[in-house]
């Protein structure tokens, strides 16, 4: 249960990040790790995928340091689910807290 539940909180830090610079696997699972989140390469990856299969983010690869680095964009789609998680969230807290 607290396994889904913090992959639905990692979701919307991916879209809130997502909607500000275009991000990358490594650079979201440190990111998540600051808030506590211990996510690796074998969640992380999947659900990037997914979201983008999904509609939520776009990708787009790009070469660096001799690497393809994948980096991940918010969409319409995106920005619509993240405004709506928001909302909630922010009756949830206020509720809970």
């Amino acid at each position: 249960m607290l396994r889904s539940l913090f992959l639905g909180f990692a979701k919307i830090h991916i879209l809130h990040h997502a909607s500000k610079e275009p991000i990358y696997g490594l650079w979201i699972i440190e990111e998540l790790e600051r808030h506590g989140y211990r996510l690796g390469p074998g969640t992380i990856y999947p659900t990037l995928h997914s979201m983008t299969r999904d509609g939520y983010l776009r990708c787009e690869s790009k070469l660096v340091n001799g690497k393809i680095r994948k980096y991940y964009t918010i969409t319409k789609k995106g920005s619509y689910a993240l405004n709506q998680a928001i909302g909630k969230l922010r009756e949830l807290v206020e509720e809970v807290l």
